[in-house]
């Protein structure tokens, strides 16, 4: 099997199993629940990934990628607007390409319960916005995780409908909102957000 395409299929089954990992957990998937979701036989995932465990390591290693990703971008900015949106822009996109895996990054911050083997990738995701996993409870931390629970509803949302061109600049500006920014204000004096008709698909 050519290396790109290889690569592609694994990406595939690591972002299929990330989504089942975050909905029903580690020991209530199986290999055959993988398998099943991405058209292959057990046998044949097994030759992709020699075990359950070596699955989920590679799924976790792939959340944490894209977690100290997000955390990256922003690494050189400080807080405040500018900052927020552009974890915002960096989390829409990688949410669009990687929608399992952005469920499993998201999940301990949405559920209120931290599994630990993803504490780390999720801890890079609120780092990003300023805030400490385990911290208290403030305004902020609030804002944080509605904004970030939106982005992950509002990306499976355009996915499902192939609208993730048209929907990105609305979730930005609707996540940008939760976090207490006013969009047409950052955008300056006298801008609004584009409509529908005038985003390009």
């Amino acid at each position: 099997m050519a290396r790109p395409f290889r690569q592609q299929v694994d990406e595939g089954i690591l972002d299929r199993a990330a989504t089942l990992f975050a909905r029903r957990g580690f020991a209530k998937t199986s290999v055959q629940d993988v398998a099943d979701s991405v058209g292959l036989s057990k046998a044949g995932l097994l030759h992709h990934f020699p075990s359950k465990e070596a699955l989920h390591g590679a799924v976790l290693a792939q959340a944490g990628a894209l977690g100290r990703r997000v955390l990256d971008s922003v690494a050189g900015l400080p807080d405040g607007p500018v900052r927020d949106r552009h974890a915002l822009e960096v989390l829409v996109d990688v949410a669009v390409a990687h929608p399992g895996l952005v469920a499993l990054l998201l999940a301990p911050v949405m559920q209120g319960d931290p599994a630990p083997e993803v504490d780390a990738a999720s801890a890079a995701a609120l780092g990003a916005f300023g805030v400490e996993p385990g911290g208290p409870v403030d305004e902020r931390t609030v804002r944080v995780v509605g904004a970030l629970s939106a982005l992950a509803v509002l990306t499976l949302a355009a996915g499902h409908q192939d609208g993730a061109a048209t929907w990105r600049p609305f979730i930005v500006a609707t996540c940008f909102d939760a976090l207490g920014h006013s969009a047409q204000g950052h955008q300056g004096p006298g801008a609004a957000l584009p409509r529908p008709d005038q985003v390009e698909a």
